[in-house]
């Protein structure tokens, strides 16, 4: 069984960071990742996605996002050739294809077992898998009875399989309303939401949002500890959305209360035929080879942690968790801090050892 310092498991913009930061710290970190690339889930977001922070805030630690327009909003292919660029110039033991299917206690080290039967002994372990594998999908009335199709937004590639059809989008979140404005060019679109959408402004005072998120320290603040659960974010809009909306391309209703075969039911007790269902309602950590470990994670698969460093396991630690420890934490630009202090705190604790 190979022996090695830190097992990082996930190759996508957490893994990179956090193996960069091992290596600062003197660390040899293997990355594994269950893909044949090293760009994550990005190249399997929809086609059209673009970050909603500037390339001059979009970066991993080391190496600046290209471009000479430091304020544009990097597509899709962007951040995939930046991500596959990081990996290639990183002096990391970085190995794609490798599945990690459980993860357990070896006396004072963990047993990584892997897709195959391959098997490694690591000192300690970085779960850095995100969230784009396991979507969430909630119990919302009706979806059970729904027998037109329905997806979720980790299906969705583009708006040209939805021509003039009928597609309600669920979902008040940035995914959402990107998806939903896409997919009103070409066909009849509704936004359906529990409330009413909170936009937030692209640019305040001739400067981006990110700016002054930056510029406050809020963008940093340990806030992450103090929440219970991770809040609902505002869309970013430079007017666009708000727009959208105002002239019901597409339009908003309250969410639907049931179903009767491709009809959905209204609020207002109206019954309507709807050809498509798009759920863009986030994601849930991705963690199923941590299921065997102990307390790693509670009952509904959500790691128990603080700031990124699990409770009851120690050698345990998570990077690129929504509001790991403050509101960057799972973003391009916000992920190599919590690396960093990952990778600090276990340099030290594997030096007690």
């Amino acid at each position: 069984m190979e022996p090695i310092d830190v097992a990082v498991i996930g190759g996508g913009q957490s893994g990179l960071a956090t193996a960069h930061m091992l290596l600062r710290y003197g660390l040899r970190p293997v990355v594994l990742e269950a893909s044949g690339d090293t760009a994550g889930s990005w190249p399997h977001y929809y086609d059209s996605l673009t970050l909603f922070s500037p390339a001059r805030y979009s970066s991993l630690p080391g190496m600046p996002f290209p471009g000479a327009d430091r304020d544009r909003f990097p597509h899709r292919d962007e951040v995939v050739a930046y991500l596959t660029a990081y990996a290639d110039r990183l002096d990391a033991d970085i190995r794609t294809g490798q599945r990690v299917t459980s993860v357990r206690r070896d006396g004072s080290a963990f047993e990584v077992a892997l897709e195959g039967g391959g098997r490694l002994t690591a000192r300690a372990v970085v779960a850095a898998s995100g969230t784009f594998g396991r979507p969430h999908r909630p119990a919302l009335p009706g979806l059970q009875e729904f027998t037109g199709r329905m997806l979720h937004a980790a299906d969705y590639r583009g708006p040209s399989p939805f021509a003039g059809r009928r597609v309600v989008v669920v979902g008040a979140g940035n995914s959402a309303v990107q998806i939903a404005a896409e997919l009103a060019n070409t066909a009849h679109v509704t936004l359906a939401t529990r409330g009413p959408v909170k936009f937030a402004a692209q640019r305040i005072l001739g400067r981006d949002l990110h700016f002054w998120t930056a510029r406050t320290g809020l963008d940093i603040a340990p806030l992450g500890r103090l929440l219970p659960r991770p809040p609902a974010q505002p869309v970013l809009d430079d007017g666009r959305y708000r727009a959208a909306l105002a002239a019901r391309q597409p339009d908003r209703r309250p969410l639907f209360t049931g179903s009767d075969g491709t009809k959905l039911i209204w609020p207002d007790g109206q019954r309507e035929e709807v050809d498509a269902i798009v759920l863009a309602t986030g994601y849930r950590p991705d963690l199923p080879y941590l299921a065997d470990l102990g307390d790693a994670l509670d009952s509904e698969r959500n790691p128990r942690h603080r700031e990124g460093l699990a409770t009851s396991v120690p050698g345990l630690a998570f990077v690129g968790l929504e509001w790991q420890r403050s509101l960057s934490s799972n973003s391009l630009r916000g992920v190599g801090r919590d690396a960093e202090r990952i990778a600090r705190h276990l340099a030290a604790s594997l030096a007690r050892r």
